[in-house]
């Protein structure tokens, strides 16, 4: 299947071709097709597998189909997102898909910066808003957002959003929108809480699911490392840092204060790293992020919120120096690499009480965390996590006894799929 033959028109294969782009992802070709013909769906899809574009190009052939037609009021498209991070990287995705659209208004509201801006958007012409559900449930109140002219809303890791408490805020939004548009739900889980709430939003939805998080990461090389404490964990990570085939690092800590602690004792090392964590100002963030693509920035040291949504394909490694909290935050984490048809490594560092939180993401994700030394670094006590339910019957891997260096991922070249 080819872009072409899913009836996109001319100006946006235009710039999915100068982006690069030659083939749908597994998740485009499944949903493409009825987003286009207007139903409802949920979409069960991991992370990196293309989602961002799965609902937005039908977005923006609903532009290109209505574009003679006045909008009713406020944007024709809305897209709701957990956190700033991911709705200004679908904003930029919008923008980059709808290169060829004429006059094609994108705008994004969110926590963190200025209301003027915002304000300014939201008064004028606007095709497409991307939005946190907290500041734009503040535009609502505030009597400056009209939604009213809404014919497609997106939710977007809708799981996250409720987790991170904005399931009324989704429906007092919800309430502001006419009961007659498309919706599309975009969640790594549709049990429970989620669930409920696709019921009471879409309707007669079509499920489209595609890599699950039980799904093997083909792309993407896991290790788990055991540390016998903090200072043993620090060595292996340094060891690691200097590899030659580290293109761009993301480390993930457990707390802001860890992250910004980590990126200290690395600079001091010579290292090019930042922090990056939600107690950070937007603008610095922002920053920090232009750093990461621009290259300046090698090691990049963050925490979950923050790294959400970031789509950076020269990052080759992610770094699991503090765990996550919750075992789907490991899945979210391993896919910041491995993007774009390209390879990664996905490396965890634990020590003995993380036992407990390897069983569980080795329970969620159903597959085992191959166990791997580092000579000369190796730990004083082995530990064992137990192997998962329900894992694949394979014969067991056992330790490695070296971390030899690789080549470069062989996919930095060559033409990607859009995300």
């Amino acid at each position: 299947m080819t872009f072409e033959s899913l009836g996109l028109q001319a100006p946006i294969l235009r710039a999915l071709a100068d982006a690069g782009y030659d083939a749908p992802t597994d998740v485009q070709r499944a949903a493409l097709p009825p987003a286009l013909d207007g139903r409802d769906l949920t979409i069960a899809s991991s992370t990196g597998s293309g989602k961002t574009a799965a609902y937005l190009l039908p977005a923006l052939e609903r532009m290109l189909a209505k574009a003679a037609q006045p909008s009713r009021g406020g944007p024709r498209v809305l897209v709701l997102a957990p956190t700033r991070e991911l709705a200004l990287q679908v904003a930029q995705a919008a923008v980059t898909y709808g290169r060829h659209l004429p006059s094609l208004r994108v705008a994004t509201v969110v926590g963190g910066v200025p209301y003027g801006a915002q304000l300014k958007a939201l008064r004028g012409r606007l095709d497409i808003l991307v939005s946190t559900p907290g500041r734009l449930l503040d535009h609502l109140r505030a009597g400056k957002a009209r939604l009213d002219g809404v014919e497609l809303l997106v939710l977007d890791e809708a799981d996250r959003m409720l987790d991170m408490g904005f399931i009324d805020d989704i429906r007092t939004i919800a309430d502001h929108l006419p009961e007659k548009r498309q919706t599309l739900m975009l969640s790594a889980t549709f049990a429970g809480h989620v669930g409920r709430l696709a019921q009471s939003l879409l309707t007669d939805p079509r499920r489209i699911e595609v890599d699950s998080h039980t799904a093997q990461h083909a792309d993407i090389e896991q290790r788990l490392h055991w540390a016998d404490d903090g200072v043993h964990k620090d060595a292996l990570l340094d060891h690691l840092l200097t590899l030659r085939e580290v293109d761009q690092a993301l480390v993930f800590t457990s707390t802001q204060r860890d992250a910004e602690g980590l990126a200290g004792r690395l600079a001091e090392l010579g290292h090019a790293v930042a922090a990056l964590h939600g107690g950070m100002p937007q603008g610095r963030r922002n920053r920090v992020l232009q750093g990461v693509r621009q290259r300046r920035v090698r090691v990049l040291v963050a925490t979950d919120v923050a790294a959400r949504g970031i789509d950076v394909p020269t990052i080759s490694h992610v770094i699991n120096y503090g765990l996550p909290m919750k075992p789907e935050d490991y899945v979210h984490r391993i896919g910041r690499t491995g993007r774009a048809g390209r390879t990664g490594l996905a490396v965890t560092l634990a020590e003995r009480r993380d036992g407990g939180m390897i069983r569980r993401i080795q329970q969620f994700t159903t597959q085992p965390i191959p166990v791997a030394t580092i000579g000369g670094l190796e730990p004083k006590r082995v530990e064992r996590a137990p192997a998962p339910r329900h894992a694949p019957q394979r014969p067991p891997a056992g330790p490695r006894r070296s971390f030899a260096p690789r080549g470069k991922p062989s996919g930095h070249a060559g033409r990607g799929r859009p995300r």
